[in-house]
């Protein structure tokens, strides 16, 4: 984990002296989420703050949750991580088993406050591995299924072509991070659901 420190650190420091306010809507994840510039002006007025870290999996967002999320006082936790995981070629039971940790952490940290899960997306550089994605996304949404007070968000299936293949369009050149067109698909969906995600 000591890749991460430097950025958790920062985060970390950020939010002691104030520069990430208490109580807000709390992304929490991956680059998918560092990337994204407009957050705020996009979901704006609904309180946002941003505390993902660059290339985080699953297993990272568990390991410093206690240091960054319950720090927030967040009203709720937006959250989306995984595609780095499979990417690295974590086994599917150690994925699943690393979520189930996060949703432990969230129950026992901060009440089971409300949970969105945003899909895993079918970035077109992981098209050999879309099978485990589309897994990873299944596992998920019927845990979810099971519990109260969360969400499952399926921006995945949004971003194909009709030929059912990745967008391109939605995505940069490294075929991995999603351009303007893709995080537009996130926000409008996001908003669409805005009355169960956002307090």
């Amino acid at each position: 984990m000591q890749w991460y420190e430097a950025e958790v650190s920062q985060l970390e420091k950020r939010i002691k002296n104030g520069e990430i306010s208490k109580g807000a809507n709390l992304f929490y994840g991956s680059s998918s989420f560092t990337l994204w510039k407009s957050l705020k002006e996009d979901f704006a007025p609904h309180n946002v703050e941003n505390i993902a870290f660059g290339g985080s999996t699953i297993e990272a967002c568990v390991h410093f949750f206690e240091r960054l999320v319950p720090l927030c006082e967040p009203k709720s936790i937006i959250f989306y991580a995984g595609d780095n995981d499979i990417g690295n070629g974590v086994y599917h039971s150690d994925i699943m088993a690393r979520f189930e940790t996060l949703l432990a952490k969230r129950a026992k940290t901060l009440s089971g406050i409300k949970f969105t899960f945003i899909s895993v997306k079918p970035s077109p550089a992981r098209h050999h591995q879309l099978h485990r994605i589309r897994l990873l996304n299944s596992y998920v949404k019927t845990r979810l299924d099971e519990l109260d007070n969360v969400n499952y968000l399926d921006a995945h299936s949004l971003m194909y072509t009709p030929d059912g293949m990745p967008n391109q369009e939605l995505f940069s050149e490294d075929g991995l991070h999603m351009n303007e067109r893709g995080y537009d698909i996130w926000r409008n969906l996001l908003l669409s659901h805005a009355s169960k995600i956002f307090l």
